[in-house]
């Protein structure tokens, strides 16, 4: 949804702004702060010290909201991929996003918290990484040889994980 319009005076003359819901840094000072999709304000708005842990990463992939996100040095450069628990420790959950994420575009990476964008979780069910979908979340812990398993969290609604990522055992 985008933003909703304001009417800011300047220089003797009313001109229709809109609102931003994702902070720039310094060249948004002085701007109107408007709610996001979901009705909150985006972290970037927020000082350092508040709200969620993250990190803008460039994204190897197309990510969809919700996918918990493994984060690898490409040719020196830091970048996201869906973590996947068939590919080994090498592709363990570090982090989540919240927004779906296009290949090549800047992704917002999360460490914990509040990961409210799955869907079908049974309330208080652990979650695991999925060894069959990547970026996705299990219920039931791989078993296959070579796989990890990787706590991720516990389901608290059936759209929520309260996020609680936990270091991948590679399994014999």
């Amino acid at each position: 949804m985008a933003a909703k319009k304001f009417l800011r005076y300047v220089n003797g003359v009313l001109n229709e702004v809109f609102g931003i819901q994702v902070s720039a840094g310094a060249g948004n000072a002085g701007d109107i702060v408007a709610l996001d999709d979901q009705g909150r304000i985006d972290s970037s708005m927020m000082p350092i010290g508040y709200g969620s842990e993250t990190k803008s990463i460039v994204a190897s992939e197309a990510l969809a909201a919700g996918d918990f996100v493994n984060i690898y040095d490409n040719a020196g450069t830091p970048t996201v991929r869906k973590a996947d628990a068939s590919g080994g420790f090498a592709k363990r959950a570090m982090g989540f996003v919240i927004g779906a994420v296009a290949n090549g575009a800047n992704a917002t990476v999360y460490y914990g918290n509040l990961n409210n964008q799955k869907s079908a979780l049974t309330p208080g069910a652990r979650q695991y990484l999925s060894a069959t979908t990547p970026g996705a979340t299990s219920d039931t812990p791989p078993s296959t040889a070579g796989h990890i398993v990787q706590v991720l969290g516990n389901a608290v609604a059936a759209t929520e994980i309260l996020v609680e990522i936990q270091e991948p055992i590679v399994l014999a």
